[in-house]
């Protein structure tokens, strides 16, 4: 049995068990999702998350009276008839959207519902399910249109499943990237003060982020590619010649000054093909690379915005390969290991791709666009990349490949982008002079490999659970004194530390040792080292790792080689005079 039927029957179960608690709400829609299902119900606010147990228990009765579902076809003008009498006017708006004089209906027991199926045989075979949360959506996802309350449910066909389910919902929660951002100091964003969508990097947020944008910088170097700036803020005409002032313009800000309009950039393309522009190119510099970790500004409904993962002032770590059509499957080729490499770096071995194909508006030719579809496509399989189609998705210069990875709770999060763009550069007229001294057309590949760098940071911190590996983590070590006669031991053992190039921090407070060392714990800080009399007597450090794990006494070399170890595995070996 298929599991979005199980998933969707659930959620006619659950709007009959609705309707029966309140049969003023009206109903919208209720599909099956990825992990589960929704129904959205027009309640004018009576459905909080308190009332779900007796929801629940009403499905359980439903679910027992073994009620079969079934499938009628009715006239449009006999649906019309029967939803205006339940004055069920969202359902009277999907009828006339539906083409020809039928409607499918599906039905249990006295719920009645428009509804195109399948569905179970009966609500008995829906036994293993469990409500979420519940939520404001506006019908249809459009703003303008009334507010209604969503109900998340998920349903399995097992209480082992669902069980297991549960419980990574619940590790989720503990992971979720904005409370332990919050309690380890990460970042901030500031809705009332700053506005919405806009975050700040506290001092180790901005250390954590600086460590992965040091390492992708010396990557790209290592690739051929070169590192650019370009201004945050630029004409309008430019983006009109780019096409997003007609294609993207309700993402843009955009500011006035002078009687002349300047747009926030969203994206960072237009800005590298002015840089491909400033001079003639010829055959022998392609490829062409351009990589740059470029602030972008899109205008996203405060609805939609949430922690790293939707804002509206994020970092891409974006570039532009300019290169003739000859070159274009190696330079994809050598993008995709890039994006392997770059995963398994950072403790990612599981992902997958889409190929998203035209978009109903588009800029540019139509065979062009099937040739860089064909080119993507015979590149995935190649490099034997697991992919599905994403009809009609693409952006509307060009088709893509979206990449995204599954963290530690096997869920899944976009990182890399790939488009192959042969509109742009005709628009830029970008050109260069080819072997045979004809001036020939130029391809664009536009890829990120992090994509934002938020929510790859949000992504590193839920796969972690802000345990970071010690090469990423902003405190790699914390140094603490057991009395007050030994601070100066303690202090010439952080220098130590910090000459070999660690990030080393040391508490030297009035504060008992276990209370000290307890914070510690809760920062994630991967080793503490703990300094007493005898230990400087000796010339000795104790020794604590991350997860309360006592590794005893040693000498500083010999913590040394602990931490190269770990370097060596991580391929971060240092090269520091001592």
């Amino acid at each position: 049995m298929n599991l979005d039927i199980l998933r969707h029957s659930c959620s006619h179960i659950m709007a009959s068990a609705v309707k029966k608690l309140y049969p003023e709400v009206k109903l919208g829609i209720g599909p099956a999702i990825e992990d589960g299902f929704y129904y959205d119900f027009d309640s004018k606010g009576v459905i909080k998350d308190e009332i779900f147990p007796r929801i629940e228990e009403l499905m359980r009765e439903i679910i027992k009276k073994n009620e079969p579902f079934i499938k009628e076809i009715w006239e449009k003008s006999k649906a019309r008839e029967f939803f205006k009498q339940k004055e069920e006017v969202y359902k009277l708006e999907l009828i006339e959207q539906i083409e020809g004089d039928e409607v499918t209906i599906y039905r249990h027991n006295d719920f009645v519902d428009l509804c195109k199926g399948p569905h179970l045989n009966s609500t008995d075979e829906a036994q293993y399910f469990k409500l979420l949360s519940v939520s404001g959506a506006y019908w249809k996802g459009d703003e303008n249109n009334p507010q209604l309350t969503r109900i998340y449910g998920t349903a399995f066909f097992s209480q082992e499943e669902l069980d297991a389910y549960l419980l990574r919902i619940a590790e989720a929660k503990k992971r979720d990237h904005r409370l332990v951002g919050k309690s380890l100091k990460l970042f901030d964003i500031y809705y009332n003060e700053a506005g919405a969508g806009l975050v700040f990097y506290l001092p180790r947020g901005a250390i954590l982020r600086k460590i992965i944008e040091d390492w992708e910088i010396e990557e790209h170097r290592k690739r051929g590619y070169e590192l650019v700036i370009t201004p945050h803020i630029m004409h309008k005409d430019l983006w009109k010649k780019s096409g997003h002032l007609d294609h993207y313009s309700d993402y843009m800000y955009s500011v006035n000054k002078n009687e002349q309009e300047f747009i926030l950039k969203p994206m960072n393309c237009p800005g590298h093909m002015l840089i491909y522009k400033s001079e003639l190119r010829s055959w022998r510099q392609l490829p062409l690379r351009f990589f740059e970790l470029g602030t972008v500004y899109r205008y996203e409904k405060s609805g939609v915005l949430q922690g790293l993962l939707r804002l509206r002032g994020f970092t891409q770590d974006d570039a532009h390969i300019f290169c003739s059509e000859e070159e274009l499957p190696r330079e994809i080729e050598g993008v995709l290991n890039f994006v392997k490499a770059t995963m398994h770096k950072f403790g990612f071995d599981d992902f997958k791709a889409e190929l998203s194909t035209r978009p109903e508006k588009f800029i540019g030719d139509v065979s062009k666009w099937n040739r860089a579809e064909e080119i993507l496509e015979d590149v995935l399989k190649k490099e034997n990349f697991s992919y599905r189609i994403n009809a009609g998705d693409g952006a509307f210069y060009g088709p893509k490949i979206d990449i995204s990875l599954r963290d530690a709770l096997k869920r899944s999060w976009q990182c890399a982008t790939i488009q192959l763009d042969y509109s742009l550069p005709e628009r830029f007229n970008l050109t260069y002079h080819a072997q045979d001294g004809t001036k020939q057309r130029v391809i664009m590949i536009h890829r990120v490999i992090l994509g934002s760098m938020e929510r790859f940071i949000a992504t590193l911190i839920e796969h972690y659970a802000g345990k970071f590996p010690l090469w990423l983590a902003p405190v790699q070590i914390n140094v603490l004194n057991v009395t007050e006669d030994v601070k100066d031991y303690a202090l010439a053992v952080k220098n130590a530390l910090e000459k070999k190039g660690y990030r080393v921090e040391a508490d030297l407070s009035d504060e008992t040792l276990q209370k000290r060392i307890r914070e510690k714990e809760l920062e994630k800080i991967p080793y503490l080292v703990i300094v007493g009399r005898k230990e400087k007597e000796e010339g000795l450090i104790s020794l604590r790792q991350r997860g309360r794990k006592n590794l005893g006494q040693m000498s500083v070399e010999s913590f040394f080689k602990i931490l190269e170890g770990q370097e060596e595995v991580a391929g971060l070996k240092k090269e520091v005079d001592n």
